[in-house]
């Protein structure tokens, strides 16, 4: 299971083009016209942010696929913020991973750190990130007509559920090391 932060739309294509895998998104995309039918497409796992009783199904949906040994990748801030920093992460989907020994969980950090050579900055992280309520499509012009976007992608040290005494000192371990790469990028220390 691959873990990373949120911070645009733009995440998707990017760990996309790494990493074969399914991701997990939230179901109002599957509704999205072109977007829900690539999802679709994709092998998309929906889950439904508003309806804690689904958690488990949900759950369990990840879990089929992480045992059929298939790579699923998870946004455990649930939504994208500002770009300023990683949200906190929800543990719930953790679960997921169960206590499969064989099961890896790859933190990975994605940062966008240039625009058209020149280092992102507060003013221009608005242009770039994508806040949840945001239109999708107006954005996704914008965002194509700005120029050279650099995305940074890292991948951490991949741990096992064994290695924690549950699911959210798992969370707490991925957000901190995404978290800290993260602000690291941002600095440009890259």
């Amino acid at each position: 299971m691959f873990v990373s932060n949120h911070v645009s739309w733009a995440d998707i294509p990017v760990l996309g083009s790494l990493v074969q895998a399914a991701f997990v998104a939230k179901s109002d995309v599957e509704q999205i016209k072109v977007v829900g039918w690539l999802a679709s497409l994709q092998r998309t796992l929906y889950v439904e942010r508003d309806r804690r009783q689904a958690s488990g199904e949900q759950r369990t949906a990840i879990a089929e696929r992480l045992q059929a040994r298939e790579n699923v990748i998870l946004f455990p801030e649930a939504t994208t913020g500002d770009g300023v920093a990683v949200l906190p992460f929800k543990s719930a989907l953790f679960a997921a991973v169960g206590d499969d020994p064989a099961l890896v969980i790859q933190p990975v950090t994605v940062a966008y750190t240039r625009l058209n050579g020149m280092p992102i900055t507060r003013e221009t992280l608005p242009d770039i990130v994508w806040i949840g309520d945001t239109d999708l499509i107006p954005h996704a012009v914008e965002f194509t007509a700005l120029g050279r976007v650099r995305a940074e992608v890292v991948f951490h040290p991949a741990v096992r559920m064994a290695d924690f005494a549950d699911r959210k000192a798992l969370s707490r371990h991925c957000r901190e090391v995404i978290a800290a790469e993260y602000l690291r990028l941002m600095r440009g220390f890259a």
